[in-house]
């Protein structure tokens, strides 16, 4: 089996950068979101980048076009009954994402390929969903996808030989590397490693010993990150790394991972509408 068409379902950052990765990249993709809303703002994304590329003469507006037509928008989970490989890129919420799996089950011929771009949820899971686990795989790509290199390839427990060797090619052929995840672990390789980070530096918020701007450039500087840790949850959303740690959390019973009140704070703050949207640098913790 060769992967020529590729569904994508969610046109958030993630979602669209992906569709956006593989378009130009050569394949055929379909983009399905629930509202029209959140395809056009990803085709306006991706426009709006393709335009800074033509301006750096780095494209020309006809490859521009051409990156366009190979991409075809739907709000109807229907349309991605067509495509080889279906990566879902939705909300890292796990009921949400194995209600996807199930409905993309009773639509896709039995050869289609799932994978899901979760940053720790478990893949083995996911595919419980549905009737073909050993087509279901892990393809966890980073923000933004269009720029780093890595793609996590998960293994869930049921997952094929098959199916990880055709996952793998596919993000060699999107220009990325991949690197297998041999056991479907709470967390995987990269936020198994990163979220300890993320939680201690948050402590030491809470036990006042440095200011998030001070912990950033001590790690910028002392570790040679290129960003520090508050900055990169603000970059990739405060909420997720409570949803990520809280999963981590749930799965392991083990404290560690436990998100401390100043983050759980800080998404209730943006909850409640006094900063929508911000970050670790518009409150006071």
């Amino acid at each position: 089996m060769t992967i020529k068409k590729i569904g994508v379902l969610g046109a958030g950052s993630m979602g669209g950068g992906i569709a956006h990765l593989a378009a130009v990249k050569g394949f055929e993709i379909v983009l399905c979101d629930v509202d029209q809303k959140f395809v056009d703002g990803a085709v306006k994304r991706m426009s709006g980048f393709m335009d800074k590329s033509i301006a750096k003469q780095k494209m020309t507006m006809e490859e521009k076009e051409e990156v366009l037509k190979r991409i075809t928008l739907t709000t109807q989970m229907e349309d991605l009954a067509s495509v080889d490989l279906v990566i879902e890129a939705i909300f890292e919420d796990l009921e949400v994402k194995k209600n996807a799996f199930q409905k993309l089950d009773a639509i896709c011929p039995p050869e289609t390929i799932f994978s899901s771009n979760t940053s720790s949820m478990s893949i083995t899971t996911l595919a419980s969903a549905t009737s073909r686990p050993d087509k279901v795989v892990g393809m966890h790509f980073f923000n933004p996808p269009l720029i780093m290199r890595l793609v996590e390839v998960i293994r869930g427990y049921y997952t094929s030989d098959e199916t990880v060797k055709l996952a793998s090619d596919a993000a060699l052929a999107m220009g990325k590397t991949p690197v297998v995840v041999k056991k479907d672990t709470p967390g995987f390789i990269v936020n198994r490693i990163m979220m300890p980070q993320f939680l201690e530096a948050i402590r030491i918020v809470e036990e006042g010993i440095a200011s998030p701007a001070d912990i950033d450039t001590a790690v910028k500087l002392g570790l040679n990150y290129p960003m520090g840790p508050f900055e990169l949850m603000d970059f990739t959303g405060v909420e997720i790394s409570v949803h990520v740690g809280d999963y981590l959390f749930n799965e392991s019973k083990d404290m560690k991972w436990n998100p401390p009140q100043a983050i759980k704070a800080l998404v209730r703050a943006g909850r409640l509408g006094k900063k929508t949207g911000g970050g670790w640098f518009d409150y006071d913790i």
